[in-house]
């Protein structure tokens, strides 16, 4: 990348043509007005826009990036269809980004998985099939669960959480 150095008596100015927005922020409005006119024509053929705010004055910028993801391991055995979902894990290192299966992030990274078991105690006074037929409008999978603690008061959502009747 070509860079352009201006000097004068009271600033230095680094100027990178490649770039598509210069802020010149300076209280010399003559000189600064002078060198924005300078670089405008200099730099007329590209696609440059040259910003000189008052002193307090907010300048902003946006700028579109694009982010560049690596499937690595089991998700990328198969390459996916246009529109197709990836299902996997979002693993970001040194501004890389890396999606792999769940079973691959300890061979891949250095981190690790564990499982939370956790029971929670929740008063209910209405009646149990009551609630499970709420459970049954929201989520899509409620399952009776055979048990014989709870006289087959119990069932599954999602089969990761058991509600039982105690």
């Amino acid at each position: 990348m070509m860079n352009k150095t201006f000097f004068a008596p009271w600033i230095k100015l680094r100027f990178y043509p490649s770039a598509s927005i210069t802020v010149l922020d300076l209280h010399l409005w003559n000189e600064i007005g002078r060198l924005k006119q300078k670089l405008i024509t200099q730099f007329a053929d590209r696609n440059t826009k040259i910003i000189s705010p008052k002193n307090c004055q907010s300048v902003e910028m946006y700028f579109n990036s694009e982010k560049m993801e690596k499937t690595i391991g089991r998700v990328a055995e198969k390459t996916p269809e246009v529109g197709e979902t990836v299902n996997g894990l979002l693993v970001k290192k040194a501004f890389t980004y890396q999606i792999m299966a769940l079973d691959d992030l300890h061979v891949f990274s250095q981190l690790s998985t564990t499982n939370i078991s956790q029971r929670i105690t929740i008063a209910y006074t209405g009646a149990f099939g009551v609630l499970k037929h709420r459970l049954k409008q929201i989520f899509e999978s409620v399952e009776s669960l055979p048990d014989e603690e709870s006289e087959g008061r119990a069932f599954g959502v999602h089969e990761r959480l058991t509600v039982k009747y105690e």
